[in-house]
């Protein structure tokens, strides 16, 4: 794994891959790149792979930059700073606490990478000869950018759960299918995207468990805040099968084909992880 050396009295950095793609969080890319190609390709007929793949950059810089906004504002806050440890799959990258990166960073890069996603979706309304993928954009890089930044900090008022709802589920979804077709909304893209993001959900309310102390103290309150974290596996079990109902439901309608009826056999490992969650919450 690629390393930065960095002198005590010194900010200057040697540049090495590693610590950006950790600062990015770039694995968790792909919670929103599936989604986005499901919609796309709900699309039958010939898909547009120009407009796909700018739509596919504007997803992905959108992310990254959500990504790096969210360690910026967590930093800010405190929240990050009681524990500098870094989990990999909770509690940020912890560049920041750890002296590797500064907090300008964060802002910087975040706010790039905003801006190529906008380029795209500047070329994509460009190519509709339309203004309005651009409205739908502004709204989405809002709340992703809103999510933990001041003055909204959804994430720290109960509503991050919600935002990653509508962003992984309905916006991923239906915009790969609006970028194919220019139709905006539509049912079935809306009933397709629901277990994207009952599942999302999930995931974020896992990774917050571990890090309910230190976000307590920092004044960020989620779901788990109101379940307290020893019965947060409740909250994930309902998540979760309310995605499988879902699924069930994508079924009986033909949005989805019966090889989907192979996401019930992940059943044992959902009973798994919510065991994980009810017995070591404090681990």
């Amino acid at each position: 794994m690629a390393q930065l050396q960095i002198n005590r009295h010194s900010c200057s950095l040697t540049w090495k891959p590693g610590i950006y793609l950790r600062a990015m969080r770039l694995p968790f890319v792909s919670a929103s790149i599936l989604p986005f190609i499901a919609g796309t390709f709900f699309y039958r007929g010939q898909v547009g792979i120009f407009r796909f793949f700018l739509g596919l950059f504007a997803v992905i810089f959108t992310h990254l930059g959500a990504n790096l906004i969210n360690d910026y504002a967590d930093s800010k806050s405190g929240a990050d700073a009681r524990d500098r440890r870094f989990f990999g799959f909770f509690g940020g990258s912890k560049l920041i606490q750890q002296g590797i990166l500064e907090e300008s960073f964060y802002l910087r890069a975040g706010m790039l990478f905003f801006m190529l996603a906008l380029i795209s979706v500047f070329t994509l309304a460009y190519l509709f000869n339309s203004a309005q993928v651009i409205g739908y954009y502004l709204l989405i890089g809002f709340l992703g950018f809103s999510y933990s930044h001041k003055p909204l900090q959804f994430s720290y008022r109960r509503m991050g759960e919600v935002i990653v709802f509508i962003l992984f589920g309905p916006a991923l979804v239906m915009g790969g299918y609006f970028i194919q077709t220019q139709v905006f909304p539509d049912y079935d893209a809306f009933v397709l995207s629901l277990p994207f993001a009952f599942f999302t959900s999930a995931i974020l309310l896992a990774n917050e468990v571990p890090d309910f102390p230190q976000d307590s103290e920092s004044a960020k309150y989620t779901w788990v805040d109101i379940s307290g974290p020893e019965t947060a596996y409740v909250l994930y079990l309902g998540l979760m099968f309310s995605g499988l109902v879902c699924v069930f439901l994508n079924i009986l309608g033909g949005t989805l084909g019966r090889i989907s009826w192979g996401v019930f056999l992940l059943i044992p490992f959902i009973l798994k992880a919510a065991s994980i969650l009810k017995n070591d919450y404090k681990n």
